[in-house]
């Protein structure tokens, strides 16, 4: 017999329940060095065009561009830095959960049952921090289903070995 009850939402568990730690600190530095590096590669662009480029209409509104790119580029970093606040997560019985964004704030929760795979992976300035990130895919193919990047790497290794024993059945 089939039947179709309505949940009353006053009885499900709440995610603002949930204690969300956030990522590590010295993850921020690795945020800044690439957004750094970036806008110096922008910058760089704007000043060799402005060399190469002999067009007198460029030459005249050159500096209007380097100062909308500039105040671009802060706008964007200080978006990063704030946002940055903003990375947190949690692991819990069943699932895992991710949080992020400044604007537009999204949290991401994956069942433990669903994860088919997970990787650890760690960029040349992430290990110059002992930083990894953690990558959970679940299946279908739609690739990764949830990445958490700033994890101090033993934390990241402590996590995957305890995921992978819970998908594994083996805990």
């Amino acid at each position: 017999m089939f039947t179709n009850q309505q949940i009353n939402l006053d009885t499900l568990p709440s995610i603002d329940d949930v204690k969300l730690k956030p990522i590590s600190k010295q993850y921020l530095k690795i945020i800044v060095i690439n957004r750094v590096f970036f806008y110096g590669l922008l910058i760089a662009a704007l000043f060799l065009a402005k060399s190469i480029v002999v067009h007198v209409n460029f030459q005249s509104v050159f500096w209007y561009l380097l100062s909308v790119g500039v105040f671009l580029c802060v706008v964007n970093f200080v978006s990063a830095i704030l946002a940055f606040k903003k990375r947190k997560y949690a692991i819990r019985e069943q699932d895992v959960i991710y949080s992020k964004g400044l604007l537009v704030n999204s949290i991401s929760a994956v069942p433990i049952s669903r994860i088919q795979h997970l990787e650890i992976s760690r960029s040349w300035l992430a290990r110059r921090f002992d930083l990894a990130t953690l990558k959970i895919f679940t299946a279908g193919e739609s690739g990764i289903d949830l990445r958490i990047d700033g994890l101090n790497f033993g934390e990241a290794k402590q996590i995957n070995d305890f995921l992978s024993k819970r998908v594994n059945g083996t805990d």
